[in-house]
């Protein structure tokens, strides 16, 4: 498994980021609506394209399997493809950001309880929630620090 920074966010690069991006929402966020997903998904290019740090892993014959976002010392988007889930990857992911990008914060949604648990397993701890997202929908949210 080869992780890197992507330079060049090809088309074809963020159409396969955004198949990863569903499947895994699918899985895991049971709170959200399949139009709720189908609505989101269409800002996903967009963040893909505009977060500062695109960390990819990637299968040499799979191609892309997961990937992180982070912008100012925060982690921003954090996705695996079913296929390499629950096999150490996440964390793998995690901890270089942490250790190579600094990353000390982010935010996840408080309806995810798999989520909050690994990250609260990596060293995360919340120290502030919100009722709502940051588009006003009601999925509290919780903001979680590296301790």
């Amino acid at each position: 498994m080869k992780i890197y920074e992507v330079r060049e966010r090809t088309p074809r690069l963020v159409a396969d980021l955004l198949d990863i991006w569903e499947v895994f929402v699918r899985a895991t966020h049971h709170f959200l609506s399949d139009a709720e997903i189908t609505q989101i998904k269409e800002y996903v290019p967009q963040a893909l394209q505009g977060v500062v740090h695109l960390i990819i892993a990637e299968d040499e014959t799979d191609g892309p399997t997961a990937f992180i976002g982070i912008e100012n010392n925060r982690l921003e988007m954090l996705f695996l493809s079913p296929k390499v889930r629950g096999k150490g990857l996440g964390k793998q992911l995690l901890q270089y950001a942490v250790q190579d990008y600094g990353v000390r914060e982010l935010t996840v949604n408080e309806q995810n309880p798999q989520a909050v648990g690994f990250y609260e397993h990596l060293g995360f701890q919340t120290y502030k929630r919100t009722e709502y997202d940051e588009e006003g929908n009601p999925y509290p949210l919780l903001y979680m620090k590296l301790v």
